[in-house]
């Protein structure tokens, strides 16, 4: 029987005491290192190395509209691959949050400086960097008027806006109301500000829950999921095991329900089926699919849920089916603590702009090729990370996978040439089952993609993806992914 490779002697070798690695900061000498060291972060970067082609000579001045994780990354292959770039950047954040970071503060593992950056050390003198905000697009015209009330053009334009949280959607609950009256959001945040505070007032959050339970309590902890799409899809159950965990390490446990858009845990079955193994791990947890929070009554803690089903009913023989009969109820529920993931949706600029699908599901998220990830009726227009209406996750590891492509395919769409870079859908889901353990559920358009050819088995919790992701994938993200190293 196989055995997964452990991590902590390696760690071990450089740091001694593995708690300093995350609260003293790691230098890019040491993270080189480290990830030298780790078989799992050798694999993960040898399956993203290929051979660069010589810098190309085209021309075009290129637009890049947001500073997170997929403007900052698409800036950098962008550079390595033209011999004379022109690149304008438009980002009003110096301030950048390694995101998913955010997890590790809300469960205790990172404190709030540890996820903290400075776009100053990511976009360079050559590039020329707007402190401002895409108000408006005229892709008709290429035209970008900024927040200023500025006007830009461009040749080439890469969207890389990400989205936009919406709170103010779920009536009677306000912004004003995370981090009080037992309800926490992780997402909570404004990144153009600096200030990231959904981490930290889910750790209060979880500890709070855990002095009601050692206090004799049985409170009620409702955890909910949107019927948007989100970033990170696996946040919502991450921090729900994470806080049943944190109180089953002190032999605590309370009553917590996950409310879900969803009709299943994950929707690749063999993940989903070992999340319902999770479940039963820890005492009366339990999963009401298909509810969607749509109202909070704040002063009496109730959450109140849209409730959509289908009831099946007798067997048609003309047809051959069974006809089904359509549901609707709203369910009122008490809670003691709540944790709220809130809708989420494409920012202004692109949602009321020609950019954006104009009908189905993906309305107002930018309409890009699923596989070129070029814009399918602007052709100089090209899309990266979380703003992109694709039907695959809107995760940092799926804006890594575009950012070379987006490069690539750009700088052929500048030379007049052929695109044939493709993007495989790929996105990947950290889940934690429980501190120590991750189900790292990497998969794409046509399912699994495992980077680690030996753990094809993409729904098995691992403490070695525990370690990889606590210890190396920051360092990763800062010295590599974000310079278009990996």
């Amino acid at each position: 029987m196989k055995t997964e490779p452990n991590l902590a002697p390696l760690i071990n070798k450089i740091y001694p005491r593995q708690d300093t690695l995350v609260k003293e900061g790691v230098s890019r000498r040491h993270a080189l290192k480290l990830m030298g060291l780790s078989p799992i972060a050798a694999s993960v970067i040898a399956s993203s190395t290929a051979t660069e082609a010589k810098a190309s000579n085209a021309k075009g001045k290129i637009v890049i509209l947001g500073g997170g994780a997929g403007g900052i990354m698409a800036m950098a292959h962008l550079r390595k691959r033209l011999s004379n770039p022109d690149i304008t950047i438009v980002a009003p954040n110096e301030v950048h949050i390694y995101q998913p970071g955010q997890i590790f503060i809300a469960s205790g593992v990172y404190d709030p400086e540890d996820i903290k950056l400075d776009n100053n050390d990511f976009i360079p003198d050559d590039v020329k960097w707007i402190k401002d905000e895409a108000k408006s697009i005229d892709a008709d015209t290429n035209t970008i008027t900024l927040r200023s009330g500025e006007k830009l053009s461009y040749d080439f334009l890469v969207v890389a806006t990400g989205m936009q949280y919406h709170y103010e959607k779920i009536k009677g609950l306000s912004i004003d109301d995370i981090g009080k009256n037992g309800i926490s959001s992780v997402y909570l945040n404004d990144l153009e500000k600096g200030t990231y505070e959904g981490g930290e007032i889910t750790w209060k959050w979880f500890n709070e829950l855990k002095e009601a339970v050692q206090d004799g309590k049985k409170p009620k902890a409702l955890f909910t999921q949107p019927d948007t799409p989100i970033k990170c899809g696996g946040a919502p159950q991450k921090i729900l095991y994470l806080a049943a965990d944190y109180l089953r390490q002190e032999g605590l446990s309370t009553q917590c329900t996950f409310c879900t858009n969803t009709s299943s845990l994950f929707s690749l079955p063999n993940v989903a089926k070992e999340l319902s193994k999770t479940q039963k791990m820890y005492d009366d947890m339990s999963t009401k699919f298909n509810h969607v929070l749509i109202k909070v009554d704040v002063p009496n803690k109730t959450a109140t849920f849209a409730h959509a089903y289908q009831e099946q009913g007798e067997w048609d023989e003309d047809f051959e089916m069974y006809e089904t009969t359509d549901h609707y109820e709203e369910v009122t529920l008490e809670y003691d603590f709540l944790h709220v993931v809130p809708p989420m949706g494409p920012v202004d600029a692109v949602r009321d702009s020609s950019l954006g699908w104009q009908k189905g599901t993906a309305k107002g998220w930018l309409e890009v090729d699923r596989y070129t990830l070029q814009h399918r009726r602007y052709k100089n227009v090209f899309g990266i990370g979380d703003i992109c209406g694709l039907p695959m996750g809107k995760t940092g590891g799926s804006a890594r996978h575009h950012a070379p492509i987006v490069a690539k395919n750009l700088i052929s769409q500048m030379q007049d040439n052929e695109i044939k870079e493709k993007f495989d859908g790929y996105t990947v889901c950290p889940l934690k089952t429980q501190y120590g353990k991750i189900i790292m559920a990497e998969f794409g358009y046509d399912g699994p993609l495992p980077s680690l050819p030996f753990w094809k088995d993409v729904s098995v919790p691992r403490s070695a993806w525990w370690i990889f992701d606590v210890y190396m994938l920051k360092p990763m993200y800062q010295h590599l992914m974000m310079r278009g190293l990996m």
